[in-house]
């Protein structure tokens, strides 16, 4: 999206807005200010994950021109961005309890008839952005979408959020909106051949790239997937939140966030370790490692139905999941509140809540996916923060014992400023930035929860450790890293106690009977 990497905050409008002010072009103007500066920071791994660009100093020219065309081609979006900010001013200054009415007329005038003024019942004021009217007005422009296509013989790629991508020689940038037909039949030819004229036709890529799009094309005919025919369940472990759950009837993927095919010493499943269908992907939340669109698009050919959270309809830092997917072409999505379910040909999806992880921020956009298959119960716990253990013993009143756990400890994460930085409208003072994070459970949170729904197995996962996650996570840890010990501490006490248990990493397959 605009030349960076697209995630969720991209897609939809008002929080695109906000991050192409406040992180790309403040991250662009200082690249060209100080080039050697970013390429010194990249190069120290005490600043993994900050806010500079990875070309080792150089292509400054054509960051310059990329700001010229951000500037001149997202005009409407950059006043988008300062017309919040002097609407979250107005309502601090002049909303006092009052009736909220007479200030529609000082919303900016780029904004009105896109939000709703409201008070909390503490008569804070806020707005609610009409998050649908967005997506049809000016705000979104899907000519700003693009595929960046390549060969992928590596781990190692420069850091999404903080470096843009510009065309290589090896690669073809093709420029197509997310919800085109013709990115489906391009994913669609890993099983079903076609012609290279064919796939022009669909894609309309320039002349030009014709040489290496050739390269990205192959006449050997992919090894068939053979589907578990077992009468349990398989589950198989593809790399930091990834799971594949199946029954002989069904599919169900967690998460989808996969690796390439490439010779490297991590055994890892890929895209070739696939069903030709799976029958429901579920997203537990809006952060790019959960939901990355560089995997969920080579598979929508294959998804039968997307399953998402609820949200709360309309906050900025919040947006709608279930909006962001149809626009991007997924016309299967299905949102789901809080203990909602799912009935399944053999057993049942569940929507459970979980808290912690978003830095205190009120987000809804998250969930807990109990999979109940074959009398196996599964929970998908992700990056679940139990700050509140009474949470599982409501659960546990309701649904009983769970057999299996899958539980996300990254129980340091990055301060909120990270990823919601650019959706602040005032300053953060550093000491309250730095004292809300993204973490999830640490030992003794972790194991509260172990105790209280009587799991069979428990598995820690989405700890960012696979090497092919560095480009979205920038996450490295030693054996002295805080999530490290605590998760190898949580594996220990549950496997003394007869617990089949471990952390998860690289891939893995368990049969259940």
């Amino acid at each position: 999206m605009d030349n960076w990497y697209a995630w969720p905050h991209l897609i939809s409008p008002a929080t695109a807005a906000m991050n192409i002010v406040d992180r790309h072009l403040k991250i662009m103007e200082s690249y060209v200010k100080a080039p050697q500066i970013h390429a010194s920071a990249v190069q120290n791994p005490a600043m993994l994950g900050g806010p500079f660009i990875d070309y080792q100093g150089k292509r400054v020219e054509e960051i310059k021109a990329l700001i010229q065309e951000t500037r001149r081609e997202r005009v409407q979006m950059i006043a988008m961005s300062g017309a919040i900010k002097e609407l979250d001013q107005m309502l601090r200054t002049e909303a006092k309890g009052y009736s909220i009415e007479p200030l529609y007329s000082k919303v900016p005038e780029i904004l009105k008839g896109y939000v709703e003024l409201v008070y909390d019942l503490n008569n804070q004021p806020s707005f609610r952005l009409i998050e649908p009217l967005l997506y049809r007005s000016e705000f979104y422009d899907p000519k700003r979408q693009s595929l960046m296509l390549s060969e992928i013989n590596q781990d190692d790629r420069p850091f999404v959020l903080s470096t843009p991508r510009l065309q290589d020689p090896d690669e073809a940038h093709v420029r197509i909106p997310f919800a085109s037909g013709a990115i489906d039949e391009l994913f669609k030819m890993r099983k079903k051949p076609q012609t290279f004229a064919y796939i022009k036709e669909q894609l309309g890529f320039e002349d030009k790239d014709d040489a290496v799009f050739a390269k990205l094309l192959t006449p050997e005919t992919p090894r068939a997937y053979q589907n578990y025919e077992g009468k349990g369940v398989r589950w198989r472990y593809f790399g930091h939140a990834c799971i594949l759950v199946e029954t002989k009837d069904i599919r169900i993927m967690v998460d989808p966030v996969l690796s390439y095919t490439y010779q490297h010493s991590i055994s890892r499943f890929t895209y070739d370790d696939l069903p030709d269908v799976i029958d429901y992907v579920l997203i537990s939340h809006n952060h790019q490692d959960h939901l990355l669109f560089e995997t969920m698009l080579q598979l929508r050919h294959k998804i039968k139905h997307i399953v998402v959270p609820r949200n709360g309809g309309g906050a900025l830092a919040d947006p709608s999941l279930k909006l962001v997917l149809q626009n991007m072409g997924f016309e299967n999505v299905l949102e789901l509140d809080e203990l909602d379910t799912i009935a399944t040909s053999v057993g049942s999806i569940t929507g459970l809540p979980f808290l912690g992880e978003h830095c205190d921020v009120n987000i809804r956009t998250k969930m807990a996916w109990l999979v109940q298959l074959n009398q196996h119960k599964i929970l998908f716990a992700a990056d679940s923060c139990n700050i509140e253990s009474r949470l599982y013993d409501h659960i546990h009143q309701l649904y009983g014992d769970v057999d299996v756990l899958f539980l996300g400890m990254e129980c340091d994460g990055g301060p909120l400023t990270w990823l919601y930085g650019p959706l602040l409208t005032k300053p953060l003072d550093r000491k309250m930035d730095q004292s809300r994070r993204y973490a999830g459970s640490n030992y003794e949170r972790g194991m509260a929860i172990v105790n209280r729904l009587n799991f069979k197995d428990v598995y820690v996962y989405a700890m960012g450790q696979e090497p092919w996650l560095n480009y979205i996570m920038s996450l490295k840890y030693t054996d002295e890293s805080n999530p490290i010990v605590a998760s190898n501490r949580l594996v220990a006490e549950c496997r003394q106690r007869g617990i089949r248990s471990e952390r998860l990493f690289g891939e893995k397959e368990i049969l259940l009977p």
